[in-house]
């Protein structure tokens, strides 16, 4: 028994699962409910224990968890002191911390090659499943698949969600299959065959899906990719030169897609999501005056209650979040928790840019070009706090750490 928990061969089964779960949540939901997708994970966290518990003495324990994560966690779990549901912040709580403890393991059981094969076996599933189902809706059947939300659009060149309940999660899982599959390509580590499929079908999904969010992300990360590349030429006396210009560029593009912003969203024909989430964030602005610094308490996904009801009923609409990871980072844990949320996510990219430049392996890319798709995508969008994408963060900025850690640094000048 003890041989089979700590066998390499569990971890691994551990890991495509937890991936697998972490990215399905909408899916097992809509065919299990609630019950099964607890279910679900809670023996993937037993698995989980049992595997790290048989291969204890291997693991290197030291600077496991990066500061930020634990910070935000723990103030997320203060949060059940002010928050006006009490319960429900307890409950999101544990579920914020059982994908990240998924992604913990993850990280810690694989390295990064291993885990970008991980990700990449997954997302070839779900992305041809999604596809799959969306022939058989709108082009072979011609009816909705009402429990899964698949509407059967392809036939008009969607917009489609395929597993995912919307539009926009199935982009954004697109666009990390995408920068997966690329990597997987230049690594080497399938075939050539199939690498040049997965990036086919990683294009046609976020293509079908349409999703002007992502189209966004999808710039940033292709000029974060160009600029990567670019920075691994120059040789490492003036990298920091180039670095600081690049900075100094970024801040400038910011500030001018900024001001852009009207022009930008006519260009991607995105005026009434926009104007959605405008609205939205109109009416979780009248909210946070009441409770800016310390916010409503924490949920992850919205619950049915208040003030959550009233602003879904204000705008029109069933939302399950504010729209942006950063905005509802404000509104549930308060200017604390947003900064704090900012910190763990820029923090992580740092570290990880820092990687991706300085190591010959092209598989450092992967965290980098994954945590630039999560910082826009962010923007407009709540991915990042719940599920797939929490984890998905977690297991980015515990590589990035136990690469480039400060306590590490701090050790060696001893």
């Amino acid at each position: 028994m003890r041989e089979f928990a700590g066998s390499a061969r569990l971890a691994q089964a551990v890991t495509l699962m937890a991936i697998g779960v972490a990215f399905s949540t909408h899916a097992i939901r809509s065919l299990v409910g609630w019950p099964g997708l607890i279910a679900a994970i809670g023996t993937l966290l037993v698995l989980a224990g049992l595997s790290l518990v048989a291969r204890w003495r291997a693991v290197e324990w030291y600077g496991i968890l990066p500061l930020t994560i634990l910070v935000f966690v723990g103030w997320c779990g203060a949060s059940v002191i002010w928050s006006t549901h009490p319960a429900t912040t307890v409950l999101g709580v544990g579920y914020l911390i059982a994908f990240g403890v998924l992604g913990v393991y993850v990280a810690l059981m694989r390295d990064t090659i291993q885990i970008v094969r991980a990700f990449g076996d997954v997302f070839r599933v779900l992305l041809a499943v999604s596809l799959a189902l969306e022939v058989l809706s709108g082009i072979l059947l011609d009816l909705p698949i009402a429990f899964l939300g698949i509407r059967g659009d392809i036939a008009s060149l969607g917009p489609i969600q395929g597993l995912f309940g919307s539009r926009n999660v199935l982009g954004f899982v697109a666009l990390i299959a995408l920068i997966t599959f690329i990597i997987e390509w230049r690594t080497r580590s399938v075939v050539r065959a199939r690498a040049i499929g997965s990036i086919v079908l990683a294009s046609l999904a976020l293509l079908f899906a349409g999703s002007p969010t992502t189209w966004i992300a999808l710039g940033a990360s292709l000029v974060a990719l160009a600029a990567l590349y670019g920075l691994r030429r120059v040789s490492a006396e003036h990298r920091w030169r180039v670095q600081l210009a690049l900075l100094v560029g970024a801040v400038g593009a910011l500030v001018a897609g900024w001001l852009l912003r009207l022009r930008i969203i006519e260009l991607l024909d995105a005026r009434a999501e926009f104007d959605v989430r405008l609205d939205v964030w109109r009416e979780v602005s009248r909210y946070l005056s009441a409770n800016p610094l310390q916010g409503w308490g924490w949920s992850g996904r919205w619950p049915s209650g208040t003030p959550y009801l009233w602003i879904e009923r204000a705008v029109g609409r069933d939302l399950g979040s504010a729209l942006s990871a950063f905005i509802d980072a404000y509104f549930q844990v308060g200017v604390i928790g947003v900064l704090l949320f900012a910190a763990l996510l820029g923090v992580a990219l740092v570290r990880s840019w820092l990687l991706a430049s300085d190591r010959r392996s092209v598989v450092y890319l992967w965290p980098a070009l994954v945590l630039v798709a999560i910082a826009v995508t962010s923007v407009a969008e709540s991915f990042a706090l719940v599920e797939g994408g929490w984890m998905l963060l977690v297991v980015c900025a515990v590589k990035a750490a136990r690469d480039m850690s400060w306590r590490d640094a701090l050790a060696a000048t001893r």
